[in-house]
């Protein structure tokens, strides 16, 4: 540190006078080892006295700039004013430009701020506002003891060269305190060359970095623009089979708008054509009528045929039950007779909302579970396949039911051999007729005789 001091002693003491814009530079100053050592010497013997002043005898009025020792007044020129602004200001104190080389323009203002004049109050004042921030904060401060606290606790952060100004420069500075700064910032400044070596070698191998990203880059922007050359070409071909499509699309409407117009010409032109299909939808409502006549019949003559062929055989008639009642006729309660339907599925496709809960009590007193579906009013007749493949037995009360799904009904028994009753009337005397015709049926395929090839 004491070499450092002498070296800036020693530069500061043969600084020469900084020229204006147009007069020729004054020579450079000697190094150490010439014949300014011994003027250096006497300097450094010549510093102030009143630093030596203790901490309770200063004032409270901050220290100027050329109020500073010449051994502090390096560091805070070239630390805390940038060389484009100590130029600036150097510039505007001699009326032009300052020629001179970076370090003959900072020995120059080391030299001029020595004492008080139009440059060192410059710099005074470009310090003051620069640094305006840290001076209000090192003004609170009352003691050198917290000072001292507040520099280090500054120098430890990237805004040193604010406190360097505003610690120097404060009252409460005294030379102990004064000496620590200059060590401080000298250390600092080493840091910060031995920082800005590696710095430069960062950078370097940043630059390296860059070419070689850049090269990739390049590589990189030549793909993108490939694809993008091979998108537009895809876009294109898709834009021209969109207006192909589009084409036959309207190709296509056109044909069907003339078909429909074809089709309206010939409803107009032929008016009965409406209701013929009326007639041949009524026609085959009638047929389906007609041959659920035929099958009742057929039933009805089966039944008589095995009443006149075993007379004896018939199981006496039952007596009308009162608590399955309704209006029936006594006969009707008669000729009921039991059907054995034990553990089977019983399902009964329509019929009035009234007549299901007989029906209900009806099937499930032969041991049998009851399944209904109303024939389309209001379940849809698209559950109806799976109604139908549950049931072991149907009842179809075909006078409250759909077409459509009367129609299944007959499709799905005859497909799969299951055993199918149609009602006409919805009511219990039906359904019990119903069971009767199937208990007749029953027992006459178990009387009938065994043939050869069967026996």
């Amino acid at each position: 540190m004491c070499e450092h001091r002498s070296e800036h002693r020693l530069a500061t003491a043969t600084e020469p006078q900084i020229a204006p814009h147009g007069s020729s530079p004054q020579p450079r100053p000697q190094a150490p080892g010439t014949d300014g050592g011994a003027e250096a010497t006497a300097t450094l013997a010549a510093a102030p006295p009143e630093l030596a002043v203790p901490s309770h005898l200063l004032g409270s009025r901050r220290r100027r700039l050329w109020e500073l020792p010449s051994q502090a007044l390096c560091p805070v020129i070239g630390a805390c004013l940038p060389l484009a602004v100590l130029r600036k200001r150097v510039g505007k104190a001699l009326g032009g430009e300052a020629m001179v080389q970076d370090y003959e323009l900072h020995c120059g203002a080391i030299h001029e701020c020595r004492q008080r004049g139009r440059i060192a109050e410059l710099l005074h004042r470009e310090l003051d506002q620069r640094y305006a921030l840290a001076v209000r904060q090192a003004s609170r401060l009352k003691t050198t003891l917290q000072l001292r606290d507040w520099w280090r606790e500054a120098s430890a952060s990237a805004e040193v060269a604010g406190a360097l100004w505003a610690t120097l420069s404060h009252p409460r500075c005294d030379s102990l305190l004064q000496d620590e700064v200059l060590q401080d910032i000298h250390m600092i400044q080493h840091q910060v060359g031995s920082s800005h070596r590696a710095d430069l070698q960062r950078i370097q191998a940043l630059t390296h970095e860059n070419g070689v990203l850049a090269a990739e880059l390049g590589r990189a922007q030549q793909r993108s623009t490939q694809l993008i050359a091979e998108r537009d070409r895809r876009i294109e071909e898709l834009l021209a089979q969109q207006m192909r499509h589009r084409a036959e699309l309207v190709l296509r409407d056109s044909r069907l708008a003339a078909v429909q117009a074809e089709l309206d010409t010939l409803h107009a032109t032929q008016p009965a054509l409406r209701q013929a299909l009326v007639r041949e939808r009524q026609l085959l409502e009638g047929q389906a009528r007609i041959h659920q006549l035929e099958q009742t019949v057929q039933g009805l003559r089966r039944e008589l045929r095995q009443a006149q062929q075993a007379p004896a055989r018939l199981p006496p008639p039952a007596p009308a039950d009162p608590a399955q009642g309704g209006p029936e006729s006594p006969g009707a309660a008669s000729a009921a007779v039991p059907v054995p339907l034990e553990d089977q599925s019983v399902l009964c496709v329509g019929g009035r909302a009234a007549t299901v809960p007989v029906y209900r009590r009806l099937i499930e007193a032969r041991g049998a579970r009851f399944l209904h579906h109303d024939g389309g009013e209001e379940h849809a007749v698209t559950q109806l396949d799976a109604t139908l493949a549950a049931a072991d037995l149907v009842i179809c009360q075909t006078a409250c039911i759909s077409h459509d799904a009367y129609w299944r009904v007959k499709e799905h028994c005859k497909r799969h051999g299951k055993r199918c009753i149609f009602v006409d009337q919805p009511s219990r005397s039906g359904l019990v007729r119903a069971l009767s015709e199937l208990a007749g049926s029953a027992a006459s395929k178990a009387k009938q005789p065994l043939s050869p090839a069967q026996s």
